[in-house]
């Protein structure tokens, strides 16, 4: 079996608090499963890259790369710009297996979530950060 690491993959903004919640998301799944080997890369305008954090993890002998784009939906950076990527990947490394997962924002319980939330905030019982 090989080493399996997760790649969470953002847009990235000029901000560097932008990029708060993406931590928080990794920091809580290294608290659960301090086992599973969790990245956070993006697309532009911060770093790691995509291609940078691939190679620091393939410098370390993963050979299973999942990449998770943590977007709430498909848009052209997921139907063109990943892919496009993760096949120069592909190409760069073919003895690694790059897998694409879904958008974060259209998976069910994801969705689901944010409904609770929603509902929350009209009964005035959402935590909520900005006010």
């Amino acid at each position: 079996m090989p080493k399996t690491a997760l790649i969470l993959f953002a847009h990235g903004a000029r901000d560097p608090e932008w990029a708060s919640p993406m931590r928080r998301v990794c920091a809580a799944v290294h608290a659960q499963a301090p086992e599973l080997r969790v990245e956070l890369a993006f697309l532009e305008f911060m770093t790691p890259t995509l291609r940078d954090c691939a190679q620091i993890l393939l410098a370390e002998d993963y050979r299973r790369l999942i990449v998770l784009p943590m977007f709430i939906a498909q848009g052209g950076h997921l139907k063109h710009d990943l892919p496009q990527l993760i096949d120069e990947l592909r190409e760069q490394n073919p003895q690694v297996s790059f897998e694409l997962a879904g958008a974060v924002g259209e998976v069910k319980s994801v969705v689901q979530a944010m409904a609770d939330y929603v509902i929350t905030l009209a009964d005035g019982k959402a935590d909520w950060a900005l006010r």
